[in-house]
């Protein structure tokens, strides 16, 4: 629980015409987090495969069938890749071939039926305003001496068009339709120009006709429609065509996909792996625990035509180490926590469980009140029976804790959906009370103290584990540090204590200046030890290139400042889980404020209804805000004053070869 998954580094030589079967065996199992080696007299002398080319070309194939299945309208259908046989690139385009010309063809009709489709409702607009003017639409504008304009204009600017226009002038408006003025106007053609100026001028907005000759506008529009109706009819055969195309090669696509989706995870693997002429060098980590299985597997594969050695991580440096972590359902949502701020490396204590216990304490006591913290958890458990999603289902477990605390914190404060007294009576230590506000102050501290503490002592643990000895007791975060912190708070605790003169000195040296030296003698030390086994480094990245013993000693000099200021301010930064839980108690007590004035003013049903109205919005409001406000600022304290003392964050997700997406530990 407290380290990550015991990983092994596995080096498996096989025949290069068994190398795609044991890639194909690897990605079925996704135990193998593959690792790229290097040509060279250690592995093998020949470069890994480029498939650069034929990368490319899978991922244009990819990409088309995806379209496809978009214009299709099908679902992406991934599915399991563990059953798809092997097909070669050239193979699956001559299988997507035929699919896409039916399919590029009825699509092709289908867009040419709705371009026309939507042409004739243009046309039918255009025509429906004078179906009652009986005349051949395509004799207006025919004449050689008349000049006619077919159009529509607002109703508005009939009368002011007809006192501009010459008497000359015929305007025949028929009916309004849909808010504007269906106008045929006819004038000499000599006066062409002056008409068609006065008409703009009206908000007169010509229209063309393209109809049949003698046509009408009743027989345009009937035309119209039933262009209409044809084209709808074969839309509809047509829709039921590319139906059938869809139905017909879902599982096909589907299956293909696949399979060029795992063609293009073994090209791509298959660049990892130094050769010879004969033979490959597959080479990653796995876990330990699986270890026997992919034995089995090359055995089956390759018949017995293998050499697989595994090896533990021993001397390798930990960075390297390709990090799993494994959790109980109750701590996943935490593990997304501590993942979000980054992975430990191999040989640091995993702290998803501290992370859990701190997480907990710290939110109730900012979210302290029974009615909220129950909502919480009913809300948890109602994700964990219904959610069906993994990511949501994290959620449940999360919320379930967190609401527990809260009614914990709730109880203690007499909080009950901001309710803190009954028939005059307290129910608990209110935090707006001056008494119990220095007493949840000083909890919030010890809070703070805790976990300081927690996280030097865990950074303590991780660096004697790696073997850094020198930072494990000189470290601003190691034993000098935890020393000077701890004797400081014990001094400031029992100062009043210490009647003599000579006995605070005293304490003053040993618990303040002894620890700040030894942090200030920290990097001159490892600069010299790392000079005298003859490098300008250590593995633990002290006493880098190019420094000197004065930038040693001047560096411990700045970390023992640091620590000392950083030391303080974490601490006191934990003030904020008092400031929180009288915030969340001062929202439901402006709510009751706001209550009690109501009651005043509005007595009677609509004075009941609206004090039931406030008591729920306030409530709500408290939940939604304060309960964000809580989640974040715990994070805020897991990342800076807790994971900032022992956690590095750096360690390498394990990423394992695998055909299908599901991913592996939390």
């Amino acid at each position: 629980m407290f380290k990550p998954v015991a990983m092994q580094r596995l080096s498996a030589v096989v025949l290069e015409r068994d190398q795609r079967a044991v890639l194909r065996g690897l990605g079925r199992m996704g135990v193998l987090h593959l690792e790229r080696m290097q040509p060279g007299p250690d592995t093998a002398p020949l470069p890994p495969a480029d498939h650069a080319a034929e990368l490319a070309r899978a991922d244009g194939m990819l990409a088309r069938i995806d379209a496809l299945r978009l214009a299709l309208s099908l679902s992406p259908g991934q599915g399991d890749a563990a059953d798809i046989p092997e097909i070669a690139l050239s193979e699956a385009e001559g299988a997507l071939g035929p699919i896409e010309e039916k399919a590029s063809e009825l699509l092709g009709r289908q867009q040419d039926l709705k371009r026309r489709s939507a042409q004739a409702a243009s046309m039918l607009r255009q025509v429906l305003p004078f179906e009652g003017l009986d005349v051949p639409l395509d004799q207006l504008g025919g004449s050689m001496f008349f000049h006619f304009a077919v159009g529509l204009m607002p109703p508005e600017n009939l009368e002011t068009l007809s006192q501009r226009v010459d008497p000359r002038t015929v305007l025949l408006p028929l009916a309004q339709y849909e808010g504007r003025l269906p106008l045929v106007a006819a004038t000499a053609r000599q006066r062409k120009d002056e008409l068609e100026s006065q008409l703009r001028e009206g908000g007169f907005e010509p229209i063309t006709f393209r109809a049949a000759r003698d046509a009408t506008a009743a027989t345009f529009a009937q035309e119209c429609r039933e262009e209409q109706a044809f084209l709808s009819s074969d839309f509809g055969r047509l829709g039921d065509l590319l139906t059938r195309l869809a139905r017909g090669s879902d599982e096909a696509l589907a299956r293909l996909r696949r399979a060029v989706f795992v063609e293009r995870k073994v090209l791509e693997a298959e660049q990892e792996f130094p050769r010879t002429l004969e033979t490959v060098l597959v080479t990653g980590w796995a876990p330990a625990e699986a270890v026997p299985a992919v034995r089995q597997m090359l055995q089956e594969v390759t018949r017995g035509r293998y050499v697989l050695q595994a090896q533990d991580p021993g001397e390798v440096p930990e960075a390297e180490v390709p990090i799993l972590l494994r959790h109980p359902w109750i701590l996943r949502p935490f593990g997304m926590i501590v993942s979000g701020y980054g992975l430990p490396t191999y040989r640091e204590l995993e702290p998803t469980l501290f992370v859990a216990i701190t997480y907990v304490v710290m939110f109730g006591m900012m979210f302290g009140d029974a009615g909220h913290g129950a909502v919480l958890a009913l809300g948890g458990i109602g994700i964990l029976l219904a959610a069906k999603a993994p990511k949501v289902r994290n959620v449940g477990p999360l919320l379930l804790l967190l609401g527990l605390s809260s009614v914990g914190f709730g109880i203690y404060y007499g909080s009950y959906f901001g309710v803190t007294t009954w028939h005059g009576e307290e129910l608990g230590a209110n935090p707006l009370s001056r008494h119990t506000l220095i007493g949840l102050m000083g909890v919030a501290l010890a809070v703070g103290v805790a976990v300081i503490s927690l996280g030097l002592v865990l950074n303590m643990i991780n660096r004697f584990r790696r073997g850094d000895v020198v930072g494990g007791l000189l470290d601003k975060f190691g034993v000098a540090g935890a020393l000077f912190y701890w004797g400081v708070l014990a001094l400031a605790m029992k100062y009043a204590a210490v009647q003599e003169a000579g006995l605070v000195w005293l304490a003053l040296v040993a618990v303040v200046a002894l620890p700040l030296a030894a942090v200030a003698l920290k990097e001159p030390l490892q600069f010299i030890l790392a000079r005298r086994a003859g490098r300008r480094g250590d593995p633990h990245g002290h006493a880098a290139e190019g420094a000197n013993l004065v930038e040693a000693v001047l560096g411990s000099l700045v970390d023992a400042f640091e620590m000392a200021i950083r030391l303080a301010a974490n601490t006191l930064s934990f003030v904020r889980l008092a400031g929180y839980a009288i915030s969340h108690a001062a929202i439901l007590m402006a709510t009751f404020v706001m209550v009690a004035q109501v009651q005043k003013a509005a007595r009677g049903p609509l004075g009941d209804c609206l004090q039931i109205l406030l008591i729920v919005l306030g409530n709500a409001v408290a939940i939604v805000l304060e309960g964000t406000v809580a989640l974040v600022q715990a994070v805020r304290l897991e990342y800076y004053e807790f994971f900032g003392k022992f956690f590095s964050g750096s360690g390498r997700a394990f990423q394992p070869f695998r055909f299908s997406a599901e991913k592996q530990g939390t």
